[in-house]
């Protein structure tokens, strides 16, 4: 049985490196401890690949003379490495030119309750246990066809570790969390090549995983689907974001609300706060309090307040993403946000994904995509993507090789329905997404 794990030499760590800071003139600063440890092992047509144990930690401090700062960072968390590393951060710091926007983020906003969130879940697995497991999960995949014919791998981690933020207003605030995973990546053949795919799953509680056989079956069933793909011909179609992709079209809009973007005028939503820029029917919020959900959290990366907040409603843009140096810029109050969002929630409607198909009729489902082909100042989007063609509402076949395109803002208006099938295994909950038209180009 595993021993919970104990912050305190974290604690005492942080403590130290504020004190030092202080001593040497430092008029604030503020500093992170983290402790990790962790098992991740990779098996491969049978064989083990990798076996990787990690124990690691670090302790990074910032420290601001004025509105001058500098940072320093070391793995040593001994009295006399600290305090070479506090020397070095506020020698640093008197040959920076001042910045005044720089600083602490306000006392009065940081959090003073720290309700137990449920995030840390110890996993007493050991290697062997972790590499039968793994080997469960490929051979259960490459069972399923004969056209399984290649393995990428499968991979089991569990980590757990401990971290502290402390600042020079006095906050200190201390948080154990754990994080297992387990995927599997096959690869089969036909007449036109070879196609990949993959499954996984993530949880804070390694119980709470799907079994091995069922993530290996689900890799293979999701690879054998994309064989004897085809292409298509260009054109303007509505499109369905499978739940696994949908979480990256909201990650558009977050990168085009953050302060960063804003206040250095590159963003296509720049000026758009109080703003329709979906359609009415479409919330989405942040919910950092659920237990053992990968973005929960009580403060942020300054030590401030999280809350349940609302970033769209109505389809309005309610808030910006912003830290208190961005906030500053921009002359408003930080949301919380140092270090990113806090469990984006796209509330769902009461469609499944079968229904989906059918308002969606003749079209196509994208699964993957890939490229850079973003601008966030302009909102053109432009991807490569692979997915399925669908016509009566029902998936016909494979399809590969084609671009899509369309630019932000339309596609956000665009949106027709949010399917119930949500994404959980990430920091941002959606289910699959109905756009009305983009354009695909075969």
């Amino acid at each position: 049985m595993k021993t919970r794990m104990d912050n305190t030499p974290l604690e005492q760590a942080a403590e130290e490196a504020l004190k030092q800071a202080k001593r040497m003139g430092a008029e604030a600063a503020e500093v992170g401890v983290s402790h990790s440890t962790g098992l991740s092992v990779t098996v491969r047509q049978g064989d083990i690949e990798t076996l990787e144990h990690n124990n690691d930690t670090g302790l990074a401090l910032t420290v601001y003379f004025g509105q001058s700062k500098a940072s320093a960072s070391t793995s040593d968390l001994r009295t006399e490495a600290i305090a070479d590393m506090v020397k070095a951060a506020c020698g640093i710091a008197k040959h920076t030119q001042a910045d005044e926007f720089s600083g602490l983020a306000g006392a009065e906003l940081m959090a003073t309750e720290f309700p137990d969130l449920s995030l840390y879940h110890p996993w007493d697995i050991d290697a062997e246990q972790a590499i039968a497991m793994a080997m469960e999960c490929e051979q259960a995949g490459r069972d399923v066809d004969a056209r399984i014919t290649n393995s990428e791998g499968a991979t089991l981690s569990s980590h757990e570790g401990g971290r502290i933020y402390a600042n020079s207003h006095g906050f200190v605030g201390s948080s154990i969390s754990s994080r297992h995973s387990l995927s599997c990546t096959l690869i089969a053949d036909d007449d036109r090549g070879m196609q990949r795919d993959y499954w996984y799953d993530i949880a804070r509680d390694g119980s709470e995983l799907e079994s091995a056989s069922v993530i290996g079956k689900r890799a293979a069933d999701n690879t054998i689907r994309r064989l004897n793909a085809r292409t298509i011909k260009t054109g303007s179609y509505p499109v369905i974001f499978a739940a696994e992709m949908a979480p990256s079209l909201f990650g558009q809009l977050i990168g085009a609300i953050r302060g960063g973007a804003l206040y250095r005028k590159s963003s296509f939503l720049l000026d758009h706060l109080g703003k329709q820029i979906f359609p009415d029917f479409i919330h989405i919020h942040e919910q950092p309090y659920l237990l053992k959900a990968l973005g929960s959290a009580a403060y942020d990366g300054e030590g401030v307040a999280t809350k349940a907040r609302d970033i769209i409603k109505g389809g309005i843009l309610e808030s910006y993403v912003l830290d208190s140096y961005s906030a500053r810029k921009l002359k408003m109050t930080t949301t919380a946000n140092s270090g990113g969002v806090r469990n984006l929630t796209v509330d769902s409607g009461e469609h499944d994904f079968n229904s989906l198909l059918k308002q969606l009729d003749t079209g196509i489902v994208v699964t993957e995509t890939m490229g850079m082909g973003i601008n966030i100042v302009t909102g053109d989007y432009s991807q490569g993507a692979a997915g399925f063609w669908v016509e009566n509402g029902e998936i016909q076949y494979a399809i590969d090789e084609f671009t899509i395109a369309n630019n932000l803002r339309d596609m956000f208006m665009g949106i027709q329905a949010v399917g119930n099938d949500v994404e959980k295994r990430g920091n941002t909950r959606t289910g699959s997404i109905l756009l009305d038209n983009m354009m695909i180009a075969g």
